[in-house]
């Protein structure tokens, strides 16, 4: 008997009955076999989150993190995922952490460690709060890192281009964190020496399928590696995101002697073979809930629930060792 099943399900709730929100509850319920949702949180009576999870027999509030802790649900709560907004999150941590709960949190506060489930998703298993960093670093950073794990990436620079209308007022609110949390996930979890985000909002009809492009700046270095590296880190996104895939081969240009890239070189390495090497990518949803283009909120869920389950498991194999 697996020690999933000695110990049961491990209980959790989600703030924000918001898109995010509402397809982690879905997943949760549809997918994992080690975590059960007791309970989802907002702030809006009328939203139509709290209605979908009250037909799914889930506990609801809309008194927020104030509400969810004085339900009868959340006394068995030990992992809260929070998909509100930076912001919030703040009051959020203050209020659960003295509580002993564990933080999941899929905004981009940056609170807690930075966790990317293919890169660092075993190394922060007992934090009291951990950060999914953004959209755009689930979907590139495991790139980022691909690459780093054959050469030192001297910079890495993302793009991250979303479907407006998967973009809601949470997104739209944490714009100026996304690009700072990105940018230093890159650095800290991606292993680049230095690192930049963008993001943009597509206003085009029909709305269309999330798309990456991750550009590395390297020394010259072994290509064949490269690739099969970067292959090998998609195949394991896409072991929890299906619709994750690179839309074409991987490109290596050589930067020229009189290229303005080469600024960005470190000092001993700015007069020797340089490359850029340019990903690109597609993240497409699983329309659990959310239409299939919204692929930047379906990958940060899936993040999610990837990690939680994780610790779930650890939590599970630590209580069955200490017996």
């Amino acid at each position: 008997m697996s020690s999933a099943v000695t110990r049961g399900r491990t209980k959790v709730a989600v703030i924000g009955s918001g898109n995010i929100g509402t397809d982690l509850v879905i997943k949760i319920l549809r997918l994992s076999e080690s975590l059960d949702v007791v309970a989802l949180a907002g702030i809006d009576p009328a939203s139509e989150g709290l209605a979908r999870a009250q037909r799914l027999k889930v506990a609801t509030t809309h008194q927020g993190v104030d509400g969810l802790v004085e339900m009868d649900e959340f006394a068995d709560v030990e992992i809260v995922f929070d998909a509100t907004s930076a912001g919030a999150h703040q009051r959020h941590e203050e209020v659960l952490r003295p509580l002993g709960r564990t933080l999941v949190d899929l905004t981009p506060a940056a609170i807690g460690p930075y966790v990317v489930p293919p890169v660092n998703g075993y190394a922060h298993l007992d934090a009291a709060n951990v950060n999914m960093v953004t959209c755009g670093g689930q979907a590139t950073i495991p790139i980022v890192a691909a690459v780093s794990a054959v050469t030192p990436v001297h910079y890495g620079e993302i793009v991250a281009s979303i479907a407006s209308r998967s973009a809601g007022p949470g997104t739209r609110a944490n714009i100026d964190e996304f690009t700072e949390t990105t940018a230093s996930a890159i650095e800290r979890v991606g292993g680049a020496a230095r690192g930049k985000a963008v993001i943009i909002l597509n206003p085009a009809e029909p709305p269309l399928i999330m798309r990456d492009t991750v550009y590395c700046l390297v020394s010259d270095c072994d290509r064949k590696a490269v690739r099969a590296s970067i292959e090998q880190m998609a195949d394991a996104v896409r072991g929890y995101v299906p619709g994750y895939r690179l839309k074409q081969q991987v490109q290596f240009d050589d930067v020229a002697a009189d290229d303005p890239l080469r600024s960005l070189l470190p000092a001993g390495a700015g007069s020797g073979p340089a490359l850029k090497v340019s990903v690109f990518l597609e993240v497409e949803g699983a329309a659990h809930y959310l239409p299939a283009y919204a692929g930047n909120l379906d990958i940060m869920t899936s993040a999610a629930l990837r990690t939680a389950e994780r610790m779930a498991a650890h939590r599970s194999s630590r209580e069955v060792a200490a017996r």
